[in-house]
């Protein structure tokens, strides 16, 4: 799937592999357009790797959605990472180094926040998880 770097919002699935890769090439076109430094493009890009990742492994597959901010004093990219999977039962915990469900370093979601300007999670156990992050140049 190619997604329309012109519009200023929209989304993209996260179902397989290739769409994590495809969500971090996009990702990186977007900040690029937004005249994101080399630093801010790649910590945007790590993040959303990461979180695109979250979704697909820990979610069984969602969207990313994405949104152009240009309003003359600042320019940002917002992202969302959604998916209806289990569900983080224990937020604090999540959020901790170290901790993880499955067999990583558990570096997503907290090393994720470290990456971005805005970080915010909600998730309901048995309804899925939104993750949504923010950068500003």
């Amino acid at each position: 799937m190619t997604a329309n770097t012109t519009a200023s919002e929209g989304s993209m699935p996260v179902r397989s592999e290739n769409d994590v890769v495809t969500s971090r090439q996009f990702v990186r076109k977007l900040t690029q357009q937004l005249g994101f430094s080399l630093v801010g493009q790649t910590k945007m890009v790590t993040a959303a790797s990461e979180l695109s990742r979250n979704v697909l492994v820990y979610g069984g597959g969602g969207d990313m959605e994405w949104k152009l901010h240009k309003d003359g004093l600042r320019t940002g990219l917002t992202l969302s990472f959604v998916d209806q999977g289990p569900g983080i039962p224990d937020l604090d915990l999540a959020m901790k180094d170290g901790w993880s469900t499955g067999n990583s370093l558990g570096k997503g979601l907290p090393g994720s926040k470290r990456l971005v300007n805005e970080f915010e999670v909600v998730s309901v156990v048995g309804e899925g998880t939104r993750v949504t992050i923010t950068s500003w140049k």
